[in-house]
C-alpha cells in the first residue's frame, strides 16, 4: 500500500513526501535526481581518435630570427623598373660620353710599323701581358706561359666550390661567410699584381732592373 493520502498528486521530478505521526514536525522534502539523458552516438564520434593514440611527427625547427627576417624581407626590395634599370641607363650614358670625350681631345697616337732591322730599346708585351713576361725571367716557358695561367684560371673557376660557405650550399655572398674565398682571391690578385708592376715599372731597357724615376718604359 502507498503511504501518500488518497486524492494528494504526486509531486513532480521524482519527489515524494512521509506523512509525519501526530505530535513531530513534518518529515523533510526529498527530491531524487533526474536521470541524464541519453547523448546519441555519431559517426564521427566513432572516428576520433583518443589524443594518446595519436601519432605525431616533427617536420622542422624553425628559428624565430629566420621568420622575422623572411618577413622583412619585402620591405627591402625595390622593382627592377624603374629604380635598377634606369640607374644602369644613367651611368652607362655617362661612361659613354666621358670616353667620346676623351678621344676627341685626348691624343694617343699609335706607334710606328715594326721594322725587323731595328731592335727597341725595351721590348715589353702590353700591360696584361707583362706579368706572363715577367715569369719568364724566373721559370721555363712551359711553366710561365702554359702552367701557370691554367693554373690560376682553374683554380679562380674552383674558389666557389671549394668554399661553399657556413651552410655548405654557398647561398651567403657576405665576405665574413666566405673567407676561404675571399683569401684565395686575394693571394691570386696579390701575385699578378706584384709581377705586373715589377714588370711595368722596374724593367728598363734590355729587360734590366730599373727605377720608375728615370722614366716608365711599358706599353698600353
Amino acid at each position: 500500500m502507498s503511504d501518500e493520502k488518497p486524492g494528494q498528486p504526486p509531486v513532480p521530478g521524482g519527489s515524494s513526501v512521509t506523512p509525519a505521526p501526530a505530535g513531530e514536525p513534518p518529515a523533510r522534502r526529498t527530491t531524487l535526481p533526474a536521470a541524464p539523458a541519453e547523448r546519441r552516438t555519431t559517426e564521427i564520434d566513432q572516428q576520433r581518435v583518443p589524443m594518446a593514440a595519436m601519432p605525431y611527427r616533427l617536420l622542422a625547427l624553425v628559428k624565430q630570427d629566420a621568420v622575422v627576417r623572411v618577413q622583412k624581407e619585402p620591405d627591402d626590395t625595390v622593382m627592377t623598373w624603374p629604380h635598377l634599370l634606369s640607374i644602369e641607363f644613367l651611368a652607362a650614358g655617362v661612361m659613354s660620353v666621358f670616353l667620346l670625350l676623351m678621344g676627341i681631345f685626348i691624343n694617343a697616337p699609335l706607334e710606328d710599323l715594326a721594322n725587323p732591322n731595328v731592335t727597341p730599346a725595351v721590348a715589353k708585351a702590353p700591360w696584361y701581358f707583362v706579368g706572363l713576361q715577367e715569369l719568364l725571367v724566373y721559370f721555363h716557358p712551359t711553366v710561365a706561359g702554359v702552367l701557370t695561367p691554367t693554373f690560376v684560371l682553374v683554380g679562380a673557376a674552383l674558389v666557389p666550390f671549394i668554399d661553399r660557405g657556413p651552410r655548405g650550399d654557398g647561398g651567403s655572398a657576405r665576405p665574413r661567410d666566405r673567407k676561404v674565398g675571399v683569401m684565395l682571391f686575394t693571394l691570386f690578385c696579390i701575385a699578378g699584381l706584384t709581377v705586373t708592376f715589377l714588370g711595368a715599372l722596374f724593367r728598363g731597357p734590355g729587360y734590366t732592373w730599373t727605377l720608375p724615376l728615370f722614366g716608365l718604359e711599358f706599353s698600353l
